[in-house]
């Protein structure tokens, strides 16, 4: 104790003020860790640093000079010591490390696509007041109304709007080319860019100069920055060009922003008026409140729904909604549960930072107290402690930005699509950054701190009376351990319920029974243009050309029409009557009906249970005979006696030029056959009723052709488009051509299933993992403290097992009071997740099953440092102590 004693007092015999003073510390202990990583004996470097810095004098005005080299070399020395110090103890600092990276990426990546999808998917200007003019009936239902475009014009002059941005689209082919190449073009009446108050990237947006009201409009265009850049390659000389559509020249005026989301999938927008089937966003004025809007515009509407009747529900309301109001219907409550489910990891890998600092602090006092002993001052400890853990949080922060780019993409890839604007920015949030990496640098620096403070003023005659390295921590350190520990096991079982439930639901769709085959099966999407095929004989043979055409290639095993007839979605909710059992409540006597030709259950090989379905002579005369399911053949004719029944189907009106009836027809048709039931109302929904009559019953302007392949459809799709061009030059088909398979793919439930247990499964694991970290750090911590503890039970003889069920103990209670919190809020939280996802975590194999999995995690958790305790040498424990 001589050298220390020595010390103490050069330095309170000096007279430098308290700058140098402490300044010649540093100097000590700067010398004392460089001696001792040469390779010196620890009293052998303490004697080195007195002799060189004990007997030294300066002044103020030297050491004011060195003030900045000093400080630059101190905090030098910090750092690189506490590189040695993570280098030596790799585990500690890579589950620190990998603790901060998992909960920064996930909610970085959750919530910038929370902001992109829900709070900010418009990059328009006002958005707050921009909202969707819409309709909906009695029964919730929610509509568009449709417009002439002189009832547009008067609704320019509704006092609650400030601007009207109407749309409607249409296929329009793009000609010149060896293969026709489908636009899908929306229209306008020129106030649409002003009302939207967005820039254009090149040239200009189109205006109401472009359609001058009682005249024809410009022939100009607008491109969208996606089809831009796929059919011209980016030119930035696109202005003044000229693109072909329908074989009519259209100049280019501008091209839109990257991210601009009018009209989902839009490639062009023309000038031209809206047709009747279009939409309209307003723009309200300040302070008009969406219920004023409603108010006034209601008696407008009724007599525009006098005017066009078939254009409006019968019984109607305005109901004028947020534009963000569908994209927070359909992915709100998926997007806010994985928003919540990070929020989790992130308090996990917060509260594993915590432990293991804690810990380690812990484990560290008895190299703190030697450090104090030898001039450190109480600064000097807890700088060099919040060094360490500032760059372990650096580090965990650089590398949770790495995967928060990561997992974006793999989040915007996995997003289901169609249930949000295609277009959508969605990019890294900096101000979510910015919070969640100052959430992960306060969580290390605070316990960090908390440790520091405890050493910087240790006992340093306690310490020196022994010479081990293992000093217990406190009561309340160990009730903070414990604590935190059981937060973590509370929230992981919540995670790994929800989990469960997910994988479980998802596992339900893989395995739903379709009723029909969509392997090697392709829809065709076949658009017709404007005033072409208006009579009902020519639109029968052009399809029937087409359909042949296609049945023609030598890999197409058989090709049928069907209009909107391609599952798990098909169909149109429709009533209808059975001549024979009317019904008390007609109103809910509905229907999924579809048009489609005799091949198309061949095609899709759905069976046919009962009856025929039509020959093709029947088809092609529009004759009244229809085919229903199974579950509407069980649920009117239980014994099985449908067929030669009469129903009629409120759905067979001519509209045209757009819809065609067959002539000379009867409203009553004759069911002639019973096919097995397929998926027509989703994958999470049972099979509807459904009535299948011939195509050409009804002919709308455009079907689909369903195709099966001998081989994979991708090598086919170029010659079946190049089939279809023989028939007519200019027709296109919409778009890419989908397998069967990606419709089912880009069901809502399907993609939603599969994002939430693909995240909520890795988020999952990722809390099991640093949950068992933090299980393992506090219990390998505490036995090696209580080392001494352990070998004197034994010398006094106590057995193995005792004492490892002593080093477990608390570890148990922790584990245990989280498995109980953990279950109560899972069960709790139960009601939220069902009706945001629709899946129950209150399954009792679930619960028990993720229960165990946590019970052995934790077990392996703490028996791997629980077992040193067996290997401890009671002698050698003596012998030290």
């Amino acid at each position: 104790m001589s050298i220390f004693r020595r010390m103490t007092n050069l330095l309170h015999r000096s007279r430098l003020d308290r700058d140098i003073h402490a300044e010649l510390q540093a100097h000590i202990e700067l010398r004392i860790e460089h001696n001792l990583a040469a390779g010196m004996s620890p009293e052998k470097a303490r004697r080195d640093a007195l002799v060189r810095f004990g007997n030294r004098t300066a002044t103020r005005e030297h050491v004011t000079s060195a003030d900045a080299a000093l400080l630059i070399s101190s905090i030098g020395s910090d750092i690189r010591y506490a590189i040695r110090q993570l280098v030596k103890n790799p585990g500690f600092a890579l589950a620190a490390i990998l603790s901060l990276a998992l909960g920064i990426g996930a909610t970085v990546s959750v919530f910038s696509v929370i902001y992109g999808v829900l709070l900010h998917p418009f990059p328009y200007a006002n958005v707050a007041r921009l909202a969707n003019l819409s309709l909906s009936d009695p029964r919730g239902n929610i509509f568009d109304a449709g417009f002439t475009g002189q009832q547009f014009r008067e609704l320019r002059n509704v006092h609650a709007f400030e601007g009207i941005a109407t749309w409607d689209s249409q296929h329009l082919t793009v000609t010149g080319h060896d293969v026709p190449e489908n636009a899908i073009a929306f229209f306008g009446i020129g106030e649409t860019f002003v009302t939207l108050g967005v820039p254009p990237l090149l040239g200009r947006n189109l205006g109401p100069s472009d359609s001058p009201e009682g005249q024809e409009p410009l022939p100009v265009v607008m491109l969208h920055y996606r089809f831009w850049q796929r059919h011209f390659h980016g030119d930035p000389a696109v202005i003044g060009k000229t693109l072909e559509l329908n074989h009519r020249p259209y100049t280019i005026v501008g091209v839109t922003r990257p991210h601009f989301t009018w009209g989902w999938g839009a490639d062009v927008y023309l000038p031209e008026e809206a047709a009747q089937g279009g939409g309209v966003v307003v723009r309200l004025r300040p302070g008009v409140s969406l219920a004023a809007a409603n108010a006034e515009l209601q008696p407008m509407l009724e007599r525009f729904a006098q005017e066009r009747p078939h254009s409006f529900p019968p019984k109607f309301k305005v109901d004028i909604r947020p534009l963000t109001f569908e994209t927070t219907r359909n992915m709100g409550g998926t997007l806010y549960l994985l928003f919540a489910a990070v929020a989790m990891l992130l308090m996990i890998g917060c509260s594993n930072v915590s432990i293991l600092l804690l810990a380690r602090g812990t484990a560290r006092r008895h190299e703190f107290a030697l450090r104090s002993a030898v001039g450190a001052s109480s600064l000097r400890i807890v700088r060099q402690l919040l060094t360490e853990s500032l760059l372990l949080a650096f580090t965990g922060t650089g590398l949770g930005i790495v995967m928060a780019y990561q997992l974006l993409q793999l989040l915007v890839a996995w997003m289901p699509s169609g249930m949000f604007p295609p277009d959508v920015a969605i990019r890294i949030n900096v101000p979510v950054l910015l919070f969640t990496a100052g959430l992960a640098l306060l969580s290390s620096v605070l316990f960090g701190l908390v440790p520091a403070l405890q050493m910087a003023k240790p006992d340093i005659g306690q310490v020196m009376q022994t010479s081990t390295s293992r000093t217990a921590g406190s009561v309340r350190g160990k009730r903070l351990h414990s604590g935190l520990v059981a937060a973590q096991i509370a929230l992981t079982l919540v995670l790994l319920t929800a989990a469960g439930a997910a994988v479980r639901g998802f596992l339900h769709l893989l395995n739903v029974p379709l009723g029909y085959d969509p392997r090697n099966v392709v829809s065709a999407g076949i658009p017709l243009q404007e005033n072409t095929y208006t009579t009902w004989e020519a639109r029968v043979n052009y399809f029937e050309q087409l359909r042949a055409s296609v049945s023609a290639l030598p890999d197409v095993v058989s090709a049928s029409i069907a209009h909107n007839a391609t599952p798990p979605h098909s169909g149109s909710e429709q009533r209808f009557e059975l001549r024979d059992k009317p019904s008390s409540s007609p109103e809910s006597q509905t229907a999924r009906v579809h048009f489609v030709d005799s091949g198309y259950f061949s095609t899709l090989q759905v069976p046919l249970l009962q009856g025929r379905t039509w020959s093709a002579g029947e088809v092609a005369h529009g004759a009244r005979l229809v085919v229903v399911n199974q579950t509407l053949a069980r649920r009117y004719y239980p014994n099985g006696d449908i067929a030669g029944h009469v129903i009629r189907v409120s759905a067979l009106q001519a509209s045209p030029p757009d819809w065609l009836t067959a002539p000379g027809a009867d409203d009553w048709m004759q069911v002639i056959g019973v096919v097995g039931d397929s998926l027509n109302d989703g994958l999470d929904h049972p099979v509807r009723p459904a009535i299948f009559a011939p195509y050409s019953t009804l002919l709308p302007r455009g079907t689909q052709i369903l195709i099966r392949t001998r081989v994979v459809p991708e090598p086919v799709l170029y010659s079946i488009r190049k089939q279809l061009a023989t028939v007519s030059p200019d027709q296109q088909t919409y778009g890419v051509i989908a397998d069967l398979e990606k419709w089912i793919r880009d069901e809502p439930e399907w993609a939603r299933g599969r994002l939430i247990s693909a995240l909520f499964a890795g988020f999952s694991v990722a809390a099991l993992f640093l949950s068992g970290v933090g299980l393992y750090s506090v219990l390998s911590y505490s036995v090696a403290q209580r080392t001494n503890e352990f070998g004197i039970r034994m010398a006094l003889g106590a057995t193995r097992r005792h004492v490892l069920r002593i080093a477990t103990a608390s570890a148990g209670v922790s584990v245990g009071i989280g498995i109980a919190i953990g279950l109560v809020l899972s069960l709790g939280m139960n009601h939220i997740v069902a009706s945001r996802v629709g899946i129950t975590t209150s399954h009792p194999l679930i619960v028990l099953g993720v229960s165990l999995l946590l019970l052995v995690v934790a077990g392996v958790a703490c028996l791997v440092p629980a077992r040193k305790v067996l290997s401890i040498d009671p002698i050698i424990a003596l012998r030290s102590e």
